[in-house]
């Protein structure tokens, strides 16, 4: 690449970044202002959210922290980790409908929220869940079990991260970069744990476009969601399936990731699924963990970390804050290879004893 080149490169990697954080950012302030007007006008009484012992930071912070995050993606693309990312989001069209449903839902949510509807979801008698999914995690009417919630779920996520979502998952393509180099991609077996709407799925196969993969999640709706997203992709396949129970035989994996599900596992959960992945995952295979940052990863970040659990109905991100997620591995048998902070995401590379 010549320097002009690579000036033009960061150059649109700068305005489009730049333009999907103010987007994302200028809906999280009216999205608040909303919240607060419909807060004040309710005859319902305002639930109480409680104080944080440590402070929080504050929006300079959150957005210088979300440069340096855009500034370490881009030197991994210039690294040659992955291609320079191009994060579409959509022809105007459908960013102006992804828009309006966003803001539709803002009353429901405060109106769950004061409330504190959470138990509202019911699973199907031809497709039973387990108890602990079927809950309105972030106040959504359905959970994770409909097709509205499946739509606006990557909308809700930049905003609550300022337009740095994708950025976050992005990180966990370093080590699966690491560990394909020199590989021949197409022998390699793959899984996402907990696909969701096939998000970092469409990283994955941007990056390492000849890599078979395995979707799988617990919910019909957002696995429909993917394969709408995703399209029919050569050597895809989507699987419905809880996480403690993979459809998978013992060491098929060669490599496996997991993008912001630990977070929402009850404690005794989160160790049934850590032996699952570890019984799937070959030895001397790879598993990535990109999840929330816990008490203590960032210091400064802790104030905040403390309200979300009341602020967006996640039961049991309590728990996690405090669960030793490496230790968590280390017992169901792989080794910590490395980790690092994305901004609010922590990422963990861990190789299969």
């Amino acid at each position: 690449m010549t320097p002009l080149e690579r000036w033009t490169a960061r150059a649109a990697f700068a305005l489009g970044q730049s333009g999907r954080v103010a987007w994302y950012a200028g809906h999280g302030a009216v999205m608040r202002r909303m919240v607060n007007r419909l807060e004040a006008e309710s005859d319902v009484p305002r639930r109480v959210i409680p104080r944080p012992s440590r402070p929080v930071p504050g929006m300079r912070r959150l957005l210088a922290d979300v440069a340096a995050l855009l500034a370490c993606d881009l030197a991994n693309a210039e690294a040659g980790f992955y291609p320079l990312p191009q994060d579409g989001d959509g022809a105007l069209p459908e960013l102006i409908a992804r828009s309006r449903a966003f803001f539709l839902d803002v009353p429901e949510v405060v109106r769950r929220r004061r409330a504190n509807v959470a138990d509202e979801v019911a699973a199907a008698p031809e497709t039973p869940r387990p108890d602990y999914y079927l809950q309105n995690f972030h106040f959504q009417s359905g959970g994770w079990m409909t097709e509205d919630s499946a739509r606006l779920y990557d909308m809700q996520v930049e905003v609550l991260f300022f337009g740095a979502g994708n950025a976050m998952r992005r990180q966990a393509l370093v080590p699966m970069a690491e560990a394909l180099k020199g590989r021949d991609q197409r022998n390699v077996i793959y899984a996402d744990i907990a696909s969701g709407p096939g998000t970092f799925l469409g990283q994955v196969r941007r990056a390492f476009p000849r890599l078979p993969a395995v979707a799988i999640d617990l919910s019909e709706p957002y696995l429909r969601e993917g394969r709408r997203r995703l399209g029919r992709l050569p050597k895809l396949q989507h699987v419905v399936a809880k996480a403690e129970a993979l459809p998978l035989a013992d060491a098929s994996l060669d490599m496996a990731t997991s993008i912001f599900l630990f977070h929402e596992l009850p404690p005794d959960v989160r160790r049934f699924v850590a032996d699952e992945i570890a019984r799937v995952v070959k030895p001397g295979g790879l598993f990535v963990l990109v999840d929330s940052l816990q008490t203590g990863d960032a210091p400064d970040y802790d104030g905040l970390l403390e309200l979300f659990p009341s602020l967006f109905h996640e039961p049991y991100f309590t728990g996690y804050l405090a669960d030793d997620m490496e230790a968590l591995f280390e017992e169901a048998g792989f080794a910590v290879e490395s980790g690092a902070n994305a901004f609010l995401a922590k990422v963990l590379a861990l190789r299969r004893r």
